[in-house]
């Protein structure tokens, strides 16, 4: 079997399992507590919290742990909405093809707080520029929320040129850095973000945690009621083993990143090269801005349902731009804001690779989806009866 679908979960390192499962044996305290077992967890949770911030560019009072990246991404737009509605500043600007995490949050503060959102077009490259975000601040702008890499086709924002701007304007900076963390390099002080959220499971740590890390002056705005922990930004007993796994992960990720990012750019620029070998197909997202582990086509004529699930026959694990597979018939938002029409966006096909892959891997994916798009494309007779230069079609040969 080959595992395509890194985007979506990896599996978790032997450095996080064993993190975990030394503090599920032996460090079984709870941080609040006052003897030794609970003051021994608190010394892990603070050196995990170090060393989250030591990977980030941040300090160790600026890292929250949260229960993933939708957690984080609700509570700093949340906090920066509030924090901008109590200076009379009720303008969010963020862009068309964000998570719904972040997407859904808006719209809520739009219907029930009355803020007004810009969301920016994207360019069919995938990317947006800071002049876009320039021209759109305002005297009432409070945020600006903008994801560092796209979860379906990868391209990589000019986020420390976006930061800059902001900065300039005086405008809080949020990234959803969910599939960027762990796999490019992020320096929050250097790259002027002032809020950035992440999510363990997405670098080969465990699910149900994730960070959310302000920069000192951000009073975070809890999202739960209840106890003093995390310094009074989000109640509950902190999910130990979770946060030691998260932190022995993401120190593992972001010291082999550029071993990492070579290996990955090859055998991506590969896979990209045989796919685009397929008549009536085309690379969604930037050649070049884009993670060195993402590929994302679309081919013209394919459910993308009927395509993982022929993959899934010849051992291939990937997804789609599609919504098929979650009860939806609309295809994927990215798609459609980069341009791409509803009945070529249905037929997308997302692989993200990971470090195990090799040469092989890559050639057999080549082969498989070539073959799986010719059969699918044979069982309808529109394909199968007119030639190539006597149809539309969308995509130029």
């Amino acid at each position: 079997m080959i595992y395509a679908d890194n985007a979506a979960t990896t599996r978790m390192s032997r450095a996080a399992i064993d993190a975990m499962v030394t503090c599920m044996n032996e460090n079984y305290g709870n941080p609040s507590s006052l003897y030794e077992y609970g003051q021994k967890a608190k010394e892990l949770l603070e050196d995990a919290r170090a060393r989250v911030a030591a990977c980030l560019g941040c300090q160790p009072a600026e890292v929250t742990f949260t229960s993933g990246g939708s957690e984080a991404d609700n509570q700093a737009i949340i906090t920066a909405a509030h924090l901008g509605a109590r200076k009379g500043k009720k303008h969010i600007i963020s862009t068309a093809f964000e998570h719904h995490a972040v997407l859904h949050t808006l719209d809520k503060l739009k219907k029930e707080e009355g803020f007004e959102v810009t969301l920016l077009d994207v360019h069919s490259s995938g990317l947006i520029t800071p002049g876009q975000v320039e021209e759109a601040i305002r005297d009432d702008t409070c945020l600006v929320t903008v994801m560092y890499a796209n979860n379906e086709i990868g391209t990589i924002q000019p986020i420390p040129e976006i930061g800059a701007v902001c900065r300039g304007r005086g405008v809080l900076f949020h990234t959803d850095a969910v599939q960027a963390a762990g796999h490019i390099h992020i320096n929050m002080t250097e790259q002027n973000i002032d809020m950035l959220s992440l999510s363990a499971h997405k670098f080969h740590g465990p699910k149900g945690v994730g960070v959310l890390c302000a920069k000192k002056g951000i009073r975070l705005e809890s999202l739960i009621s209840g106890g003093a922990q995390e310094r009074g930004k989000r109640a509950g007993t902190e999910n130990l083993p979770g946060i030691l796994g998260l932190a022995a992960a993401l120190e593992e990720a972001c010291g082999s990143i550029d071993t990492y990012t070579e290996k990955m750019t090859a055998l991506r620029d590969r896979l990209i090269d045989g796919l685009d070998r397929i008549p009536y197909g085309e690379l969604n997202g930037d050649r070049e801005h884009r993670l060195p582990g993402n590929v994302n086509f679309c081919f013209e004529g394919i459910e993308g349902e009927s395509l993982l699930l022929l993959l899934d026959d010849k051992g291939i694990c990937a997804s789609s731009g599609s919504a098929c597979t979650s009860g939806s018939l609309d295809p994927s938002h990215v798609l459609l804001a980069i341009g791409r029409p509803h009945e070529v966006a249905h037929g997308s096909l997302r692989l993200s690779l990971g470090e195990d892959f090799t040469e092989e891997d890559v050639d057999y994916i080549i082969k498989s989806v070539e073959d799986v798009v010719t059969y699918l494309r044979g069982m309808s007779p529109f394909w199968r009866d007119l030639t190539v230069g006597k149809r539309p079609h969308v995509f130029a040969e």
